[in-house]
């Protein structure tokens, strides 16, 4: 099934992990995917239609991604805001360097993606229309004792998720907004911590552990929950949270872990 042909996507941080699974997931359902990341990509990878350079903390880059947007495709239905960053500093050792730049790719650089891709979608032919997804985290609502800077940008993710659904559902009526929180995914962030173990499979297994549902997520399923969020499927969903994390909330699973495990693994 074909659920986004003839649409069009924004996909950042499109070059690997999550990112790179959405932009082959939406190609797949029929959508023209343009795919953005700091790091050059080869046009046509995942499935991706155009692929651009982006730094998302940079207002000018998002108004040229958008116009080349446009000008190739003529409008603008989703956009994913997936490029992010992760970092571990507790409180009394954070350094503003750490802590600017985390909220300037997290959540300033969400924020512009919202600000640019409502403009393009308020003036879609045909009237406004589309669907904007910010890839927040379980940890947008829990505490972690050492990612302070890292828990506060994914939980203004959340909150400016609902800022920007309450004002296109008033404004535009057909723009939505939705936020995904993802647990802990099997991606290259957590591959290059567990090959950094002195035992990466004992550390592996201990990971699987901590999840209600035995094992970690996969790139793959959160671009399902991604595609279902861009789709009409989700027409009557804007402003609520998509929790995609194994159980791992449901069961309070923050207290569980073990403080080495919490020290090194800030991705979830």
């Amino acid at each position: 099934m074909r659920r986004l042909q003839g649409r069009v996507a924004i996909v950042t941080g499109g070059a690997s992990g999550i990112g790179s699974a959405t932009v082959q997931r939406l190609a797949q359902e029929g959508a023209q995917v343009v795919s953005t990341d700091l790091a050059a990509q080869r046009h046509g990878a995942s499935g991706a239609a155009l692929c651009l350079v982006h730094d998302v903390r940079d207002e000018a880059q998002w108004i040229t991604v958008v116009e080349a947007t446009l000008q190739r495709f003529g409008r603008l239905d989703i956009l994913v805001n997936n490029a992010g960053i992760t970092g571990a500093q507790p409180i009394e050792e954070v350094t503003l360097e750490h802590w600017n730049t985390m909220l300037a790719v997290n959540l300033t650089g969400t924020m512009l993606g919202c600000k640019h891709g409502v403009l393009a979608m308020r003036d879609n032919p045909g009237g406004p229309s589309g669907s904007i997804i910010n890839i927040s985290s379980m940890a947008g609502f829990i505490g972690m004792a050492q990612t302070p800077a890292y828990n506060a940008t994914k939980g203004g993710v959340r909150l400016l998720t609902k800022s920007v659904a309450v004002r296109c559902a008033s404004a535009y009526r057909g723009i939505r907004c939705n936020s995904l929180h993802p647990g802990a995914i099997d991606t290259p962030i957590h591959e290059r911590r567990l090959s950094a173990s002195p035992d990466r499979e004992a550390a592996r297994s201990a990971m699987d552990a901590l999840q209600p549902v035995g094992r970690m997520g996969t790139a793959d399923e959160m671009a399902a929950c991604i595609a279902f969020l861009a789709s009409d499927d989700a027409s009557f969903v804007t402003g609520t949270e998509l929790v995609a994390d194994g159980g791992w909330l449901a069961d309070g699973g923050s207290t569980r872990l073990p403080p080495t495990v919490v020290q090194n693994d800030s991705a979830i």
